[in-house]
């Protein structure tokens, strides 16, 4: 990092453990000794929401040093924002952190004067006059002061941190006007780089589609574009190849069933074989990563739920739909409140194919029901209709589609790799500059 950017002439230890060497010119204290106000936070108790009012903000809002306001936790009254800013009322330039749950560190700074309040998982920090409020954001975003609070968290049902230990962490910093400028460098370069990471992220977006269109156009008609098409019959499937013949699930495979769903989890185990929920299906795959365990002697007991090698399995709630066959590995598994969809004379891998791409999809979301979580019965399942080529063509499908997927992974690995890179030097930025590893002074925009 250095190498493109001037250092300080001057170096000086430090008696932190946080920091090793700073800037001569700089200075290193406790958090508390650079602000106004003694950290705080919002309400512990939970207020009655509304359809409308005065905003109520919590962690879920806030992310990359912004509250999103499109994230709110809901609305409050008059009456609750008057007393809920008793102890505490927002001003512009406040600094928020996350002290609790899983994005405990995460950092935002108030920019709009409009009223709002906030819950107790968010820690407030308002600067003293001498320090920059965009310089304090960047050093609390930094990889030292993020260490700091990673080593000085508790665990209790989740990680947190205490408001105290917070304010007595380290924090260093320069003369007044050299923060401005190192805060001004930053929010420009970091915008360049956050711009290259939102067309990457837009790149990732036009893969998934076009994944999706090659997928959805192979199992609609099929491989061959100078085969005849006839009317599928079916007013949101249009033409398909004329030699296929539309079927309903139920009239291709032989039997089609739903996991185990009477109290699953007392059948859970440390060892024996996998037992595989909706959480571990993904689009042709599976993600065995957190996957719960049942004895091999309650699989072999539960037939109606045990997997064979080439059967399907879909996901009834959450991301229903989402179906991956079932590969060697698994043979003898079990499963529970997923759809079981048996193996029969098709291709497994044409069927899965089939499931994922669009027409399986827009069959799913038409029966789809549920507000927290969407769900769909077998009931409806078993009725989805698809256009059935021939067995012979439904192997050469299911090849062409898995090549395709492998070429698509390689292309959305390698721009997710450019994202992951793009961040870390935005990272590594923000901690050259607010702890002086780089001299940024006579910086310029031009």
């Amino acid at each position: 990092m250095a190498g493109r950017y001037k250092v300080y002439s001057e170096y000086k230890a430090t008696d932190s453990k946080w920091l090793d060497v700073i800037p001569s010119s700089w200075k290193y204290v406790a958090l508390k000794h650079v602000l106004s106000t003694p950290v705080t936070d919002g309400p512990h108790s939970t207020p009655v929401f509304q359809d409308d009012g005065i905003p109520f903000v919590s962690a879920e809002a806030v992310s990359g040093g912004y509250i999103n306001f499109d994230k709110i936790r809901g609305y409050i009254s008059e009456e609750d924002y008057a007393v809920f800013s008793q102890k505490y009322r927002p001003q512009l330039h406040d600094i928020y952190m996350i002290k609790s749950g899983a994005t405990t560190g995460i950092t935002a700074i108030v920019e709009t004067e409009k009223r709002f309040n906030i819950w107790s998982p968010l820690a407030v920090m308002r600067c003293k006059n001498n320090y920059n409020p965009y310089f304090l954001l960047n050093y609390l975003r930094s990889d030292s002061f993020q260490k700091s609070v990673q080593l000085s968290w508790s665990f209790g049902t989740q990680q947190n941190i205490g408001m105290n230990t917070l304010e007595n962490l380290v924090v260093c910093y320069p003369p007044i006007e050299e923060q401005k400028k190192i805060a001004q460098f930053l929010d420009y370069e970091t915008s360049k780089i956050n711009t290259l990471i939102a067309k990457q992220e837009i790149l990732i977006e036009l893969l998934q589609e076009k994944r999706q269109a090659v997928i959805s156009h192979a199992v609609t008609k099929g491989l061959n574009p100078d085969v005849p098409m006839k009317d599928s019959g079916v007013e949101w499937l249009g033409e398909v190849p004329e030699h296929w013949v539309i079927k309903r699930l139920k009239h291709i495979s032989p039997k089609i069933g739903v996991g185990l769903v009477i109290n699953p989890s007392t059948y859970t185990r440390d060892e024996g074989v996998y037992f595989i929920f909706g959480g571990d299906v993904k689009e042709f795959e599976f993600d065995l990563s957190g996957a719960r365990r049942i004895s091999k002697e309650d699989s072999d007991k539960l037939i109606p739920s045990r997997l064979n090698s080439g059967d399907l399995v879909s996901v009834r709630v959450g991301f229903p739909g989402t179906t991956a066959v079932v590969p060697d590995e698994l043979e003898g598994a079990n499963c529970a409140s997923i759809v079981v969809i048996r193996k029969g004379n098709f291709n497994s891998s044409w069927l899965c194919t089939a499931m994922n791409s669009r027409i399986g999809k827009q069959q799913v979301e038409l029966v789809a029901y549920g507000a927290a979580q969407k769900q769909f019965n077998i009931a409806d399942a078993i009725e989805f209709r698809f256009p059935v080529p021939p067995l012979e063509e439904q192997s050469e499908i299911a090849v062409f589609v898995q090549e395709m997927l492998f070429k698509f992974k390689c292309l959305q690995d390698k721009v997710a790799k450019q994202i992951f890179l793009l961040k870390e030097r935005k990272t590594a930025l923000i901690s050259a500059a607010v702890t002086g590893k780089i001299d940024v002074r006579d910086w310029s925009e031009h």
